[in-house]
């Protein structure tokens, strides 16, 4: 039986990869950009089989219509796909604050708002898919990623939560986490640092260096992240994590040994805060 998407920031990158490869599999789509006229191609390719329809997902009432879109045109909603997002790279000191916000609204609240607006649909049929493109960077935290990373950490905890209250409904959900893709993100990402505080260089710095050499060599193909997608809204049961990429599995894996190695050099310190534990030991020197 086919399916009926919603795939938020479907004009270019990820999204539009997703909506490509859900359209080539002969499944219906509402496709969503904050100018529709972007997505012309697509329904001049495939007809009645693609809706589009216009929407800033920051915005909680245009998210209610655009799912409304969506039960009006096909039925019903069975993936909702929170692709839309963005991120800049700038020193948390040199952050504008309104394009921080910006970045918390679209990258988190966002996901909040279609997220809300789909669950009643989802849980009237005792089906769904939600599907959230985050980000490794959901899992570390690198200079110069203050906002963008805060809300994939937060769209990470928001998942794990939901989905433990839905499960028993039949509606499934799944952060996805990639690393780093071909899809254009680093270029956005260090469009708008501007002149760089010299105290920055030593960490910001190097991270704007990184991702300007990285640039058009990320390790993973969104057209592949595409076809993982396709195949999660299939799954009957899809983890609630999804790392995305050798690069994502690397960065993930040497900072949980980090974690991992400071929890037990200060457990005895993490111990002591019981009742009936012995006093606070002396801190670990490193």
């Amino acid at each position: 039986m086919s399916k009926v998407w919603l795939v938020t920031g479907s004009s270019r990158g990820l999204g539009r990869d997703i909506a490509e490869a859900v359209l080539a599999k002969g499944d219906r789509l509402v496709a969503t950009a904050r100018r529709p006229e972007q997505l012309a191609d697509l329904v001049e390719r495939y007809g009645d089989q693609v809706k589009a329809v216009a929407l800033d997902v920051a915005d909680a009432v245009a998210a209610r219509k655009a799912v409304q879109a969506a039960v009006d045109a096909f039925g019903r909603l069975d993936v909702l796909v929170n692709n839309a997002g963005f991120g800049h790279a700038m020193p948390f000191e040199q952050s504008d604050e309104e394009d921080f916000r910006a970045q918390i609204d679209t990258n988190f609240y966002g996901v909040v708002n279609m997220t809300r607006a789909a669950l009643p649909v989802m849980r009237a049929q005792r089906s769904g898919h939600i599907l959230q493109i985050s980000s490794v960077g959901g899992r570390i935290g690198t200079p110069g990623l203050s906002a963008y990373q805060s809300a994939k950490w937060a769209v990470g905890g928001f998942t794990e939560v939901v989905a433990a209250e839905v499960a028993h409904l039949g509606i499934k959900l799944c952060s996805l986490e990639p690393g780093g893709m071909r899809t254009g993100w680093m270029a956005e990402a260090n469009s708008t640092l501007g002149e760089l505080m010299p105290d920055y260089e030593a960490s910001v710095g190097v991270f704007r260096s990184r991702i300007q050499a990285m640039e058009g060599k990320e390790a993973s193909d969104p057209a592949r992240v595409a076809q993982v997608v396709v195949k999660l809204a299939y799954h009957e049961q899809p983890p609630r994590h999804l790392l995305l990429g050798t690069d994502a599995l690397h960065f993930f894996g040497m900072v949980e040994k980090e974690r991992m190695d400071a929890a037990e050099r200060w457990r005895g310190v993490s111990e002591s805060t019981g009742f009936d534990a012995r006093d606070v030991p002396p801190l670990p020197a490193y």
